[in-house]
């Protein structure tokens, strides 16, 4: 299977600036649209096509590809079409060298098409598996609401996620099976209001009392503690008018940790009054962590043996789709996609190389999950 990697990564340059060539920011329905129907026509013609209600309302349905065989493994690949970059900001793939720049290269339009790829080759081998299906959701990057399809993958044997790879220090190829739980944490403030010259005592400032609730969020900030506990306070929105009190106001913090139970002191800290002004704290988006280290070591020594060099275990504090499918699929493993970098920000990238090299790794995990023998063994 491994020998299939130049062919897969060849056709996904071609398959990745298709995808890039689509703006899809999250919830943009014609976008997401337009995006499913390339991966449809990407996917094997023998794969049966379904779409799913996206988690999210007002955005459009989710995809599924699916192959039936005649093995007994069931193997879901997982990844994601949306991407944080608005139409007007979107730019389609460039290539200079080795980098490939474009909207959503990297997260995760790059995974995407090795995902794919993984795909079709696997269509010709249907005595591997029971059932191989590619889930690829339009709203990973904004998703507030219950991940909707984890059960519906509960009875699956194992999960591969396709979000961007890596290396280690020391140059060996790195996949996801540690990531952190990942929460948004969002502090609404009703103050009063007054002229700000000649009446400021007889307001009630927003402002403030956002001001010092982010104080205290951030007051629990500790990296290197028992749960390895960030928080960040990233948005602050108050004030309408230079010289008015704030009466309303917005905060935002991010907060991630090994356990979802270490943002209830967070939440705890944060009062319902500061200075007369009203605080209502919710926790509006909470993922949980993924840790599938010990389910996965076996498959990763099997995939080291397939590949020839290293496959190792690495984390990662960014959330992903991977650490809902956890809950419910123990071997679940994630950054299978290619290197880059930029994520979310204009200069996004991919390694054009790395396409291959990680085609490999996919291609060796794959193989030693579905128990591929090497090629010189069937000679």
């Amino acid at each position: 299977m491994i020998s299939a990697a130049p062919r897969l990564a060849l056709q996904a340059e071609r398959e990745l600036e298709a995808l890039v060539g689509v703006s899809t920011p999250s919830g943009d329905v014609a976008g997401a649209e337009e995006a499913v129907a390339l991966c449809v026509a990407f996917l094997p013609p023998e794969a049966q096509v379904e779409r799913l209600d996206c988690s999210t309302t007002a955005h459009a349905p989710d995809l599924i590809g699916r192959l039936d065989g005649q093995g007994t493994m069931r193997v879901l690949l997982l990844g994601h079409l949306d991407t944080v970059v608005t139409h007007a900001a979107h730019r389609s793939l460039e290539r200079d060298e080795d980098r490939l720049t474009g909207s959503g290269a990297v997260d995760m339009k790059g995974g995407v098409a090795l995902a794919l790829g993984v795909m079709r080759e696997l269509a010709g081998r249907p005595g591997l598996y029971a059932e191989l299906a590619l889930l690829l959701v339009n709203d990973e990057e904004w998703r507030t609401a219950r991940f909707g399809h984890a059960d519906r993958f509960a009875g699956f044997d194992a999960c591969l996620c396709f979000e961007a790879g890596e290396r280690t220090a020391r140059g060996e190829e790195a996949v996801i099976v540690k990531r952190k739980a990942a929460g948004t944490l969002r502090v609404d403030a009703l103050g009063r209001p007054a002229h700000s010259g000649s009446a400021p005592h007889k307001g009630r400032s927003a402002l403030l009392a956002l001001a010092a609730a982010a104080q205290r969020v951030a007051a629990h900030h500790d990296p290197q503690g028992a749960d390895r506990l960030t928080a960040v306070p990233t948005i602050l929105r108050s004030g309408e008018a230079f010289n008015v009190v704030p009466p309303t106001g917005e905060l935002v913090c991010d907060v991630r940790a090994d356990r979802l139970a270490a943002f209830t002191p967070v939440i705890e800290s944060v009062p319902e009054e500061i200075d007369e002004v009203k605080l209502e704290t919710t926790l509006v988006r909470a993922w949980p962590g993924m840790d599938t280290r010990e389910a996965a070591a076996p498959l990763l020594e099997r995939a080291t043996a397939a590949l020839g060099r290293p496959v190792v275990a690495s984390e990662r504090g960014g959330a992903s789709d991977a650490s809902h499918m956890a809950q419910t699929i123990a071997l679940t493993v994630d950054g299978l996609g290619p290197r880059g970098g930029g994520a979310h920000t204009p200069q996004e990238w991919v390694s054009a190389k790395s396409l291959h090299t990680r085609a490999e790794v996919a291609l060796a995990v794959a193989a030693a999950l579905l128990e591929v023998p090497p090629a010189r063994s069937r000679r």
